[in-house]
């Protein structure tokens, strides 16, 4: 009897705290069901790290909020109404979810690449435009006389030693414009560096192509990609010219949202500008735009930015931080030509930045060659050797953990340094490289394997 009653008790206490645990679990799952949904929303700033886009267009609205304050004064109706605008332009700016979504590769903010629009033929441009790059004689004389001279006739004969699957396209051409956002965001890719001239300037072989740069930016966003700009070395870039150059950018693109805003160790969201051939001005006339107390600075105005200078040789290291400038990339795609581009020298350089407060963005390339437009320029070439030559440069890229990787190029085929799809091609008196035994696309899929492959490590370091 005395066991029976014992076992009766001790079922009782079972089924009691069973039923405790089961009321316990009924009641967390109706907190659960009671929560709103949209809790980690636009007023969430870890929801808003999940959209980088909306993240940039906030940054963007607060910071035209807070210049309006400056100018008018704050009130509740002015802060009330902007606050509802920047809502519904948010909403308003969110690319569809679609099947494109679905099968492309995720966008990564942190890989960019150098991307070129000077290209053109007769249907959109009414002539061929850089397909019939010029063959650019050597500097001495005696060299020069031994190679050809004059320039290239599209389109069986272009300027490049490999030959596009689109053919000698244009630039303007919407349908490679579509192609070409699909390619990058395949790749895995997320910003896309732009050249750029001031309007009405444009390289000696080109023409302007400001008037691109919205179709660009419209395309871009369809693919959630984003847009910086690679301001080339036009006539007369200095301080003064910086500014307004700086200024028209931003006013004229900075609200599009795939206009891209990087965001500093300090929490602020700043446009990012690539300065090519950086070197050829002095420290004393960047530091006049680049440093708080220089005559012409951008600094702590509505157009402040980050701006990375291109590093050459090791002594610019020291020029870049005296002019004011935010960090330094080093674009040539040959491991050896310069002191910024041999790979074993990014460590030191990385080292470097990290001491003085710089961003080292490294820049990694599949290859080169140029013999198709410097004929004289054999000694440059870098065999891609399938694939291998530009894995190696990725795994120098990350053996240094960089903030950001910079790719040289999509599409710059003069100097043989794109990764963008390209095919067997063979005319009378031209046999063109090819990407064979892989398939056109092989340097958008080693591009997309190690973006991925940067993102896994990323994670470690930042753990």
């Amino acid at each position: 009897i005395l066991n029976y009653d014992i076992m009766a008790r001790f079922r009782r206490r079972t089924c009691i705290i069973l039923l405790l645990f089961i009321l316990f679990i009924c009641s967390i799952m109706m907190a659960l069901k009671t929560l709103r949904p949209d809790r980690a929303g636009f007023g969430d700033p870890f929801g808003l790290g999940l959209l980088p886009e909306l993240q940039q267009r906030t940054v963007l609205l607060d910071s035209k909020l807070n210049s309006l304050n400056r100018v008018q004064g704050d009130t509740v109706t002015r802060v009330s109404n902007l606050h509802s605008i920047a809502v519904n332009t948010m909403k308003a700016s969110m690319p569809p979810v679609n099947k494109l979504e679905e099968e492309l590769s995720s966008p990564n903010y942190n890989f960019h690449i150098f991307y070129y629009t000077w290209y053109g033929n007769p249907q959109f441009n009414g002539k061929y435009i850089h397909w019939n790059h010029p063959l650019l004689p050597h500097w001495d004389p005696k060299i020069a006389n031994n190679y050809p001279k004059g320039r290239h006739n599209p389109p069986e004969d272009i300027g490049a030693n490999f030959y596009p699957e689109l053919g000698s396209y244009s630039s303007k051409d919407p349908t490679v414009i579509e192609a070409h956002m699909k390619q990058m965001r395949s790749a895995s890719t997320g910003v896309i560096v732009l050249s750029w001239y001031p309007p009405g300037m444009a390289d000696e072989n080109g023409e302007p192509t400001d008037d691109l740069v919205p179709v660009i930016l419209d395309y871009a966003h369809k693919y959630n990609l984003k847009v910086t700009f690679h301001i080339e070395p036009y006539k007369d870039r200095d301080d003064r010219s910086m500014y307004h150059n700086v200024k028209y950018i931003v006013d004229k693109y900075g609200s599009h949202p795939a206009f891209y805003r990087h965001k500093t160790s300090t929490g602020r969201f700043l446009p990012m500008f690539y300065v090519y051939d950086s070197y050829v001005t002095i420290p004393e006339i960047w530091a006049n735009l680049l440093t708080v107390s220089g005559s012409q600075s951008i600094r702590n105005t509505p157009y402040d930015a980050l701006f990375i200078a291109l590093l050459v040789e090791e002594r610019h290291k020291h020029d870049i931080h005296r002019s004011g400038f935010d960090g330094m990339y080093t674009y040539f795609a040959t491991n050896g030509f310069s002191y910024g581009s041999s790979h074993h020298n990014w460590a030191s350089l990385k080292a470097f930045c990290d001491s003085n407060n710089l961003m080292f963005i490294p820049s990694v390339g599949p290859g080169y060659i140029d013999t198709s437009i410097r004929p004289w320029n054999n000694h440059n070439t870098r065999n891609r050797v399938n694939g291998k030559y530009y894995e190696t440069a990725f795994s120098a890229a990350l053996l240094v953990r960089p903030e950001i990787i910079s790719i040289t190029s999509f599409n710059e085929w003069h100097e043989g340094t794109q990764i963008e799809k390209a095919v067997p091609k063979r005319t009378g008196q031209v046999v063109y490289l090819d990407y064979k035994p892989h398939k056109p696309n092989v340097y958008l899929e080693l591009t997309q394997k190690w973006s991925e492959k940067y993102r896994k490590e990323q994670e470690q370091w930042l753990m």
